[in-house]
Parts: structure tokens; sequence; C-alpha cells
């Protein structure tokens, strides 16, 4: 053994260091030995004696020998067996740095001391972890590659309070909780350095709960995590990736609102598959996705949530790896790639973001040091009924945090434009699809869940002070005051909350029969009641595709030519409506049937005119988007908006006129939602002279009849619906057309 350690010479004198006599070090030692929970530090590493040397003790079970090196190799002593197995002991005469040389059956291993080091992590940054810093979260939590003493590693930190012991265990030590006792710091964190482990290693914590279960459990900080099933934690790669979108970062930070707002909502499993029907990765995605949102003018891509989950199933909306993108689509740094490219063609990112809940999966954070720590203990308030699903602890300040730090690292890091807040509504209330006697009042004996608010005006507080371009939308389905009102207001200072209001009336509208619609009309008028009441988004998501609704275009009623030429007239009235835009994928050519997750979108149906028209008219309606400051400068302004008809029911005609607040051209759009034409039909409109028809969604490029009013139509100078002029126009069946008034 003495040459597999490099001894050619004579080995310096080794004194054996006895144990007899001190029964108490002599249980400690056991206690490692065996996993138990016990102090590492008092005992692993170097200790300085009497005599001035220097005792190491290292616990490797399985070793066959170990000595101990200079960082040139050289052997400066021999470390002996103690009767503790896997236990050596060693004593070193000299000063300096050492390293230990260990001798496995299969291979001989030199490598630093794990228990030599000191403590790397900042007792202050701990304290703010405490008081709920998410920034000193993600700075000091997870695996961080750093260099210690001058030498490279990764540095492992978790939170386990209630945890007797906690082990790091992976690749570099055969997942053998013995070997790498972690030290416990102040406020029950915990960290080991860990010397020389390199990107895509492999790892875990494993937890010593308070009634001696060992939990195995995924690093809840990790960037990185295993393709699922798998479900261990990865280190990640070590080098920051290098952008280049410098000019679109420094251009959106100081941009002001109102711009164009047209988001392609998309679920990056399901878009488009490979020839061996398996997901995108991300290069891939840049190659094809990002093209064919430029093609159609969408200004953002909402990605259904990427954050690492375990089941599928989801769509990502049951994450537990909030730090990192999932391993379906390739590598961190190629998610960076595909958010870079976008940048670089002009389009934004926008994540589903997902702090509402977290599924209890073993490996994840439910009971995470063996009691609740990132749920209540109480079911009344930890478990989401409609779910099955973990509520998070909002009023604790290590868990918001930890939340907080999430979102940070996705626009900081990922230099992510904004992050869409899942299922806010079950955030903002403690009886949230819960009876009565199944929820537990706040302290003032109301429904509110006050942690929660507290949590979303400091995340949007806190995005708004650091990345001032960046969205951050509320899905919001109650009608919970202020959501987008400044947080000095009352409000929780949401850039922008889904309508879903507006898109639950239009919807149910849209999929009657036309015979039955004027009974309905009240449906597409009553949004604009409150439409100026929060900065809306219209979204038509994948939510409104699922569980046998069918495709948008399969909900419309009628036959083949009705169902297409429902479909564009809603689609235009949308885009004409106050309130910037969302549609999911699949939409913007006529999909059929439901959205599945697993499959790709039918792309084939592009084969078809019909098909191919729907696409071309949403690619028209961003471009009128863009190219109209009257459809998105008062999107959010009531001054941005007036009727000229809105009591057409027997005919289920609407008509109305956006205003560009700083003088521009105003647009009137008109909806002629039954199949009967309309000729010379009276609108008033704002402004004399000559309106262009700039688009008509029955025109022959969309798949229409091509009838229409041949280009532009002169006022009449009669007052009506509260304007002073007026136009006669020609309305197709089941159409919408806009006319914008020229100079």
């Amino acid at each position: 053994m003495s040459e597999r350690l490099g001894v050619q010479q004579q080995e310096p004198e080794q004194t054996a260091v006895t144990m007899e006599g001190h029964a108490g070090l002599l249980q400690h030692l056991q206690a490692l030995a065996d996993g138990l929970p016990t102090d590492a530090f008092a005992v692993l590493g170097p200790h300085a004696q009497a005599d001035g040397h220097r005792l190491v003790r290292v616990l490797a079970p399985g070793a066959e020998a170990m000595g101990l090196v200079d960082p040139r190799g050289k052997l400066l002593a021999r470390m002996q067996p103690s009767a503790i197995e896997g236990m050596f002991e060693g004593t070193l005469a000299v000063e300096g740095p050492y390293r230990l040389r260990i001798v496995w059956p299969d291979v001989v291993q030199e490598i630093e001391d794990p228990y030599a080091f000191a403590a790397t992590l900042d007792e202050s940054v701990l304290l703010q972890i405490a008081a709920g810093d998410g920034q000193a979260l993600r700075s000091a939590l997870g695996a961080q590659h750093l260099h210690c003493d001058a030498v490279p590693g990764v540095r492992f930190a978790v939170w386990a309070p209630h945890a007797q012991r906690v082990a790091v265990v992976g690749d570099f030590n055969g997942w053998d909780l013995r070997r790498h006792p972690m030290r416990r710091r102040i406020g029950g964190f915990w960290e080991l350095f860990l010397p020389r482990v390199e990107a895509g290693t492999r790892y875990k914590y494993a937890i010593t709960a308070a009634d001696g279960r060992v939990l195995f459990k995924a690093d809840p900080v990790a960037r990185q995590s295993e393709l699922p099933p798998a479900t261990a934690s990865v280190v990640p790669g070590a080098s920051a990736f290098a952008w280049t979108d410098a000019g679109w970062i420094a251009a959106r930070d100081v941009s002001a609102l109102p711009a164009p707002l047209s988001i392609y909502e998309v679920h990056a499993a399901s878009w488009r598959r490979d020839g061996h029907d398996q997901p995108l990765d991300w290069p891939s995605l840049a190659a094809q996705l990002i093209p064919y949102v430029q093609q159609l003018g969408f200004t953002h891509i909402e990605l259904l949530p990427i954050t690492e989950h375990p089941f599928g199933g989801s769509w990502g909306y049951q994450p537990l790896g909030l730090y990192a993108p999932t391993a379906r689509h390739g590598s961190p740094d190629g998610f960076a790639q595909f958010v870079d490219a976008c940048h670089r063609a002009g389009i934004g990112v926008i994540l589903d973001w997902v702090s509402a809940h977290f599924p209890d999966d073993a490996h994840g954070l439910a009971q995470f040091d063996g009691a609740a720590l990132y749920e209540h203990a109480d079911p009344r308030e930890g478990v989401h009924r409609d779910w099955n699903t973990l509520i998070y602890t909002y009023g604790r300040p290590e868990v918001t945090a930890y939340l907080l730090g999430s979102a940070l690292e996705w626009i900081d890091h990922y230099h992510l434009d904004g992050l869409r807040v899942d299922a806010v509504a079950s955030m903002l209330y403690r009886d949230y699809g819960r009876a009565d006697g199944e929820w537990v009042p706040n302290t003032h004996g109301g429904r509110e869940n006050l942690e929660a608010v507290a949590f979303l005006r400091q995340l949007n507080s806190e995005i708004a002070a650091r990345f001032p371009g960046v969205l951050t939308i509320a899905e919001e389905s109650t009608a919970w005051p202020g959501v987008t009102a400044p947080i000095s207001a009352g409000g929780l200072g949401f850039t922008h909350k889904w309508n879903m209001g507006w898109m639950h009336d239009t919807l149910s509208y849209m999929q009657r029969d036309p015979a039955e619609r004027a009974q309905h009309y009240s449906q597409l008028t009553f949004g604009l009641v409150y439409a100026f009441s929060e900065r809306f988004v219209l979204p038509i998501s994948h939510d409104e595709v699922v569980h046998s609704s069918g495709g948008l275009l399969g909900q419309m009623p009628g036959d083949d030519w009705r169902r297409f030429a429902n479909l564009r007239a809603y689609l235009a009235l949308m885009w004409a409506h106050p309130g910037d835009k969302l549609l999911f994928m699949g939409a913007e050519f006529g999909q059929w049937k439901d959205w599945n997750h697993d499959q790709s979108l039918d792309w084939h149906l592009l084969d078809g005119a019909p098909h191919r028209g729907v696409q071309q008219l949403v690619g028209d309606l961003n471009a009128t988007l863009r190219r109209v400051p009257a459809l998105y400068r008062g999107t959010h302004r009531a001054d941005g908006f007036d009727w000229s008809v809105a009591d057409d029911a027997r005919n289920s005609v609407l008509a109305f006129i956006r205003h560009d607040p700083e003088g521009g051209a105003p647009l009137l759009a008109v909806s002629n939602l039954t199949p009967q034409p309309h000729h010379d039909y009276r609108v008033g409109v704002p402004r004399a002279g000559s309106w262009r028809e700039i688009l008509n969604t029955d025109s022959a490029r969309y798949g229409g009849s091509n009838l229409g009013n041949s280009g532009r139509l002169a006022t009449e100078p009669m007052g009506m619906h509260g304007h002073a002029q007026r136009l006669r126009l020609t309305l197709l069946p089941l159409a919408t057309i806009y006319l914008q008034a020229e100079k």
C-alpha cells in the first residue's frame, strides 16, 4: 500500500493517536462514522496539539490507505486507520497547506481536505436572508462556485433549521451520507466547501430530521437539475454566459409604457416536436420559434413554466426547482442562448412563474427538514384543495426570500423581460377553494391573506426598483381592487392583470349560434364598464383550449366557413379592443382540437388555405397594432376609447373608436357577428374627411368573400352616436373591419 501512497523512501516517523481513555471523543467519532448528528468540524480536519503539531482526522469509509502530501505531492505523513471504520488519523509536524492522498480500491485520489477550510458564508448575509432578503439568498445558497484559500471548488449551502444533521451527497462521494456532513450556522443554515467539484456533478442533501429520519432532498436553490424522472440537483457551470443583448436591456430599462404589447403564449415541449416526437431543445427552439414569432409580429413570447418540475402533465405549474430551467430542453446556458437570440430578434421573453403552491414530491420542499418549513403545518392553511398541492408560508421571511430570490434570478441571470405570476387569486384569499370551517381567518378575522399581499407588494416593488422595464403580470380572476395600482396607493403594484372577465364573456358569446347572440349582446359590451380599472391583458390562453373544449376554431359555431369567419372576426375584435393581447399557440392558425402537452401542434393544417388565412390575419393584426398608435397608446386610458354602436343587439353589430391621446389618427372598429350582411349601415365618427379601410377579415387574403368598402369612404356632416360625422358602411357577414381617418 505504501507504493500506492507514493512512498519510495523511509517514511517519516508517525505516532499513532491513542483513543483509550477518551470515551466521549470515541463516541463522537463513532457517531460521525455512523452518519449520526454531531459536530464534524470539532474533530475532522486539522487540530492544533500542545506540541505545536497538527492532528488531522479524515472520515473516508471504503478507503484502503491515506497519506498527507504537500501541494507538490510530497508525502508529509502516512495516516493510520483508527479503531473506527473509515476513520484515519495522522500528525503534521510542518506548517502550511496539505492535501489528502486517498487510496481507493480502484483509484488514488489527491484532494484538499474539506474540513481544513473555514466557514465561507458571512453571518451578516445569513441574517439578511432571515430578514427576507431574496438577493442575499440567491448570492449565498445552492451550489456556488468559488475559490477558498486559492483552491477552486463548490460551496453547498442550504436552509434546514429543524434538522439535526445535514450532509451533502453526490457523485463525488458515492452518495455516502457519512462522508461530508455540513457545518451548522446561525438561523438553521448549513454550509460546506468541497474542493474541486466540477460542473455537471449530481448531488442532494441528506437531512436528518428531529425524529431521526434521513430525507434525501434536492437543492431548493439548485441552478440545474437532472432530467426528470431523475431528481438529483446538478452543479451548474462555473463561467458566466456571454450575453450580447446589452442594447436591448438598456432600452428596456429606460422605456416608458405604452408600447405595443402582443404576447405569443408557448408551451415549449409541445409547440413543435423533433423527428423522434421529443421536445425541441433550446437551440432548435431558437432556430424555429424565433423566426416564426418574428414573422407573425408578436412583441413577446410567454413561456409556460420552464422552472424544473417533476410531472410533465402539470404543464410546469407544479414546480420544485424555482431556480433551474427544466432539463427537458437542455442546459441552463442553452436557455440563456435562447433568450439572447430572442433579444437579438427584437422579441421579449416572459416566464410563467408559480409562487402560489408546490407539489409534495418526496425529494422536494414538502417537510423539507422533517417538519413543515416552506408550507404551513395546519392543512387548513398549507394544503391547496383544488390542486392537492402545498401553499407557501408567506409570513416566514426565509420563504419569501426564497421566492423573491427566484424572481430576481430569472430576471437578472436570464435577462427575462417579465414574469406572469400564476394563480394570484389563490394567494390573496385564505378561503380560496375552501368551504366554511376549512380555512383560518387572518389576524383581523378576515379572509384576505395579508402575508401574501405583503409578499406580492414586495415582489413588485423590488422588481420595479431593480429592473424598471420588466413586466409583472397577474393572473388574478377575482375583483380584488388595485392589482395594477401603485403600492403607494394601496395597490399590489403589478404592471398588468389578465382580464379573465372579458375572456369568459366574449368567448361565451362567440360560442353561441349567431341566431342566439342578440339575447347575450351585453357579453360584448360589459367589459368596457371596467376596462380601464386595471392595466389589462386580454388572454386567450392555454386554459381555453383544454379539457375537451377543442381549439379556438373548434369552439366556433356553424359549418367550416362560418367557423373560420367567426374566428377571424373575433381575433380582429380582440386586437381592436382596449387591453394588451395574449394568444396561445395554435390559435394563430386555427387548431381544431384540444391542446395536448405531449403532442406537437397540428402544423399540417397550414396545408389548407383557410388555416393559412387565419395565420396571415394574425400577422396583419400585429402589424396594424405596431403601425397604428391609436391601438396602443390609449389602450389603458378611458380617453383612448369611445363607443359608436353599443346598442344594436338585434343585428349583433358593435362599433367603437380608438383614439390616440397624442393626437394621431383615430381608428374605427366595426364587428358584424351574424351571417347577415348590412349595406348602408351608418356609424358615427369623430373626424370629418376620408376614412380608409385598413383591415377586413372578410378579405380573400384571409379566406373571406372579398367584399368590403372599396378602400376609402368620405364622411357625411351629420351627427350620430355622439359624434359630429358619420360613415355609410357595408358590413360583411361574420366580419370585423378597421377604418382609419386620413390626414
